[in-house]
């Protein structure tokens, strides 16, 4: 039964393979190509390309159509007949137009974009014998929104005392699609709220409210309202005045009013917005010295300074906002505190300051100094106790220093040296008994006394001695040598030059 099946349909199966075979090749040669995004601003011209291209020349194009979507339906916009000719339906009539009106070209051009226009837009091409063929594209409106920064109040007044974050000012991105984003620029320490509202016609209402703590640190602090929006970027600054109370400080006292100092004063200084109107001194003991004398907001000692300006004196600053006390307590010793120049200016702590760390460095140099020469000394001092001389003991039975003076390496040795002033002991010739290895080397001590006469044995010299012994006699006619000879651990003497070279 299915056999009989599958044979019944296969003619069927063939004969929708041919149709596929002949109309796929017609649908897929036939394209409506469009930009699927377009955008523009409320009020602008915007333009809605849409072509159509077939590589099949019997397919032949009727009629040319855009629709708008709307909630579902199609609503027609513009057509092209070519036998009808064009047409264009309300509300798109007056600013609607085929750019170049034909049978493979539908792009419109619509001008003063509105809100109403943003949607989806449908081109269709009725061909024959192939039916429809369209595409669609999304269009949007932009609208630029309107920013603007307000201020809470043209003048903020502080309150003494008082933490609490009020709002000073406003920045508003009003009506615009998308939305604007607020940010603000400015050194003071405060808080931001944003709201942000959805219109009816489809635009954003966007508000932030900066908020602070009013003081005299915030007196004509600048701050910036920023809008940025797509590519672009709205700024507005403006500069706070806020009112506030005096801020109070007496100056003139250095802390070194002494007997018999001439004319000195106390200055009221203050802070405050608006300006101080008018000060009032006091003096908090009740005394008041019988030379002060008061100009506006100075205070005026004429004369040489007393004990009587010894206490505690108040100034009293008001303006509009209020009125704040500043004080400073005086005292008066009998002589200056610290050192005066010619002119009378007082050298203070920085002075002081100043020439202790020039004392400083002035005692650290010399020390550094010292200790250097006395490091130098010592290295020299030494160097000078090294021997450094080129003695060798195959050269030399006995160093003199001779050879390194530049003298002859054998000077005349007269014998039988005497001394008159020596002892008789002294006088007596000592014997000199040198041994030698086959190697031509000393193996014995010898004794020598510091009188010994110098004497050199060169290398490969050959002499006639008395069994390899030498003996010696001073001679008292010869060289006083006792005087320059220094004796070494090995028996050798060097001569005190070569010793302290």
């Amino acid at each position: 039964m299915a056999s009989e099946l599958r044979s019944s349909l296969l003619p069927c199966w063939s004969s929708l393979w041919i149709v596929c075979a002949i109309v796929m090749p017609a649908f897929h040669s036939q394209m409506v190509q469009v930009d699927e995004k377009v955008q523009g601003f409320i009020g602008d011209n915007v333009v809605l390309r849409c072509t159509f291209t077939s590589s099949n020349p019997n397919v032949r194009i009727t009629q040319v159509t855009w629709q708008k979507a709307t909630n579902g339906t199609k609503q027609n916009v513009a057509i092209y007949n070519p036998n009808m000719g064009v047409s264009i339906l309300q509300p798109y009539s007056n600013r609607t137009i085929f750019q170049n009106p034909s049978l493979d070209d539908a792009t419109l051009q619509l001008s003063h974009l509105e809100l109403e226009d943003e949607g989806v837009y449908i081109c269709e091409f009725a061909t024959f014998p192939t039916g429809n063929r369209e595409s669609q594209l999304n269009l949007t409106v932009l609208v630029k929104p309107m920013n603007r920064m307000e201020l809470a109040a043209n003048v903020i007044t502080a309150v003494t005392g008082k933490t609490e974050k009020i709002p000073i000012a406003t920045c508003t991105s009003a009506n615009g699609k998308p939305p604007g984003v607020i940010s603000w620029e400015t050194r003071l320490n405060g808080e931001t709220t944003i709201k942000e509202i959805r219109n009816k016609n489809g635009t954003y209402t966007v508000t932030s409210t900066f908020m602070v703590t009013p003081s005299r640190e915030t007196h004509r602090q600048h701050l910036t309202c920023v809008v940025n929006y797509q590519m672009e970027r709205f700024t507005e600054t403006t500069m706070l005045n806020v009112l506030y109370e005096p801020e109070v400080t007496v100056e003139g006292f250095d802390g070194n009013w002494y007997l018999n100092r001439m004319d000195v004063k106390l200055v009221c200084k203050s802070d405050a917005n608006p300006a101080v109107t008018s000060y009032h001194w006091t003096v908090l003991n009740g005394t008041r010295p019988r030379n002060m004398e008061i100009q506006n907001n100075t205070l005026f000692f004429k004369g040489p300074v007393t004990y009587d300006l010894a206490g505690t004196y108040v100034c009293e600053a008001t303006n509009p906002i209020g009125t704040r006390p500043g004080l400073v307590v005086v005292n008066v010793t009998e002589s200056p505190a610290t050192r005066q120049n010619p002119n009378g200016a007082i050298h203070g702590d920085e002075d002081e300051k100043r020439f202790s760390a020039i004392i400083g460095a002035v005692v650290g140099g010399v020390l550094l100094i010292a200790i250097t020469a006395v490091i130098i000394f010592l290295v020299v001092r030494r160097n000078q106790r090294t021997f450094k001389g080129n003695y060798s003991t195959k050269k030399h039975a006995f160093g003199n220093g001779y050879s390194k003076a530049g003298l002859p390496p054998n000077p005349p040795i007269t014998q039988n040296l005497q001394y008159p002033e020596d002892s008789d002991d002294e006088k007596k010739p000592h014997p000199l008994n040198i041994s030698y290895d086959d190697d031509s080397k000393m193996s014995h001590g010898f004794e020598v006394e510091s009188k010994t006469p110098y004497y050199t044995v060169d290398e490969g010299e050959s002499r006639d001695y008395d069994h390899r012994t030498l003996s010696f006699q001073y001679d008292p006619e010869g060289p006083d040598m006792t005087d320059d000879m220094v004796p070494q651990n090995d028996g050798s003497i060097v001569s005190k030059k070569e010793w302290y070279v």
